[in-house]
């Protein structure tokens, strides 16, 4: 037999539980101040305004930057999403549940940010900020590796791997558990976090690959090698990894606006192949007369891109200036074919460096300098975009005065991930630009942070960020087993 539950709407109770209903049903829309419209913009820093963003970024937590004894700002969108943060210092930091909301309700739309100040007892509000939620998500991983930005040596460094969708970021590896050695270079299969590698320099030197759940350490140096492997790429089959080889010399300058030139001597580059344990290598990738480096794949894994110079004495290194060539790949039997030409600037006066192409294989993004390859120290240093259809280049509006370094795509091609010292000049940080359906990068902005004013004290550096869309399942615990042990070697067989 059914119970039939009557409410008695007139008991005081039923009443005030109805009434705070309606108060949590209207609170979103809270009241806000009388105020006056100053019709300007309002500075926050970081400046999260007009940008484009994926819907499942963490906060972007801010800093108002106005002199003011409160401070309001109002988040809403069109579909009723609607509340308020208020501060007494101007720092911003937007509850997670309410940005989620905020977010997942503003898809492929915009939602705005009206900022007030409390000034003398009145209360002012600045021009509408409106920005622009994706219908693209962006890979749920960073990879980076943070470092002192020194010149000389280093002291703690290590590589973490950080959650955009919060702010947690666990190490994966720390250089305190390798006897303060040196690590860099992490790389991965297609923004597959399962497929990795990175090396060790100093103590305990060589590459750790982790592929197919398997992860060893091997000796990359041969006999027939300038040096071990460099500046690695890996081919989308998961096979091989193309490594350079280089000769690397740092000097350091005397004059005012330049600190140190990062060059090469010599280079090559070599091809490993994993289930066979050999490194190949050809004429056309180790010529005797110049300088090939910083490999990269086509996704069809058909081609091998890389930046190639004529070889300088030392006291030229502002003369050395890379091309862009591509060198057919026969990925079934590791054999070279046919070179090609792909982007010639070095007549021109410029060099080019960090080639990377889009998932889809349309575009290469690539950073170009008046010399050199070594672009965190060039400050002219810009990222360009190469239409692999067209062939057209052209530069797309996300570069500033100062460096623009490395960058990689995500694995929707969709976002890139890029180095800048915009900030400052001195501290690489890193930035996110919508790279929507049409070829078009869209307005950046930095990595988000949990306290607004983190960017102030953060004494590292951002190095070589990589967009993973899975969590790296490595940590010191496990790599410290085999970072201390011997490294394999490995065979060297000419392709010629």
């Amino acid at each position: 037999m059914r119970r039939i539950i009557r409410f008695n709407y007139n008991h005081p109770f039923i009443y005030i539980f109805l009434t705070a209903m309606l108060f949590m049903n209207i609170s979103c829309r809270q009241k806000l101040p009388h105020f006056t419209e100053t019709n300007q913009n309002v500075v926050l820093n970081p400046d999260y305004t007009s940008i484009s963003i994926p819907p499942n970024i963490a906060p972007l937590n801010f800093i108002i930057n106005e002199t003011a004894n409160q401070y309001l700002v109002r988040f809403h969108n069109s579909n009723g999403i609607d509340f308020i943060i208020r501060s007494k210092d101007g720092s911003i930091e937007i509850p997670q549940k309410k940005w989620n909301k905020l977010l997942s309700t503003t898809i492929s739309k915009e939602f705005y940010m009206d900022v007030f100040v409390k000034k003398s007892q009145q209360w002012e509000k600045f021009n509408t900020i409106t920005n622009y939620v994706t219908p693209d998500s962006i890979d749920k991983y960073l990879v980076y590796r943070l470092i002192e930005p020194g010149f000389e040596t280093w002291n703690k460094m290590g590589i973490y791997q950080r959650n955009l969708e919060n702010f947690k970021e666990p190490p994966v590896m720390l250089n305190s558990l390798s006897d303060g050695n040196c690590m860099n270079c992490h790389t991965f299969c297609k923004n597959n976090s399962n497929t990795m590698m990175f090396h060790m320099r100093g103590e305990h030197g060589g590459t750790i690959i982790y592929h197919n759940k398997n992860l060893f350490k091997i000796n990359t140096k041969t006999e027939n090698t300038i040096s071990a492997g460099v500046y690695p790429s890996w081919h989308p089959s998961g096979n091989y990894i193309a490594y350079s080889v280089n000769n690397i010399v740092q000097s350091f300058h005397a004059i005012p606006g330049k600190r140190i030139e990062v060059y090469d001597t010599l280079s090559n580059i070599i091809v490993y192949d994993i289930n066979k344990n050999i490194i190949t290598s050809c004429k056309t990738l180790s010529d005797p007369d110049r300088l090939e480096t910083f490999p990269t794949w086509s996704p069809d894994g058909r081609y091998l891109y890389f930046c190639c110079a004529k070889k300088q004495p030392m006291d030229k290194y502002n003369q050395i200036r890379y091309d862009l060539l591509r060198l057919a790949f026969d990925p079934e039997n590791c054999n070279f074919g046919t070179l090609d030409t792909i982007w010639s600037v070095s007549d021109q006066g410029k060099s080019v460096s960090f080639p990377r192409i889009s998932p889809d294989g349309k575009y290469l993004l690539f950073c170009m300098s008046d010399y050199g390859n070594f672009t965190i120290w060039h400050p002219e240093s810009d990222l360009y975009l190469l239409n692999l259809t067209t062939g057209k280049t052209s530069q797309p509006e996300i570069n500033s005065n100062n460096t623009e370094s490395f960058h990689t795509w995500s694995s929707t091609g969709r976002w890139i991930v890029f180095s800048s010292r915009r900030v400052d000049g001195l501290y690489t940080r890193l930035y996110f630009s919508y790279f929507d359906s049409s070829g078009r990068a869209h307005r950046p902005f930095i990595l988000p942070q949990r306290k607004p004013g983190f960017y102030f004290n953060f004494l590292k550096s951002y190095n070589l960020p990589e967009l993973v869309t899975t969590r790296v399942e490595l940590n010191p615990r496990k790599l410290t087993k085999v970072t201390s042990s011997v490294p394999v070697n490995i065979v060297f067989k000419s392709a010629d």
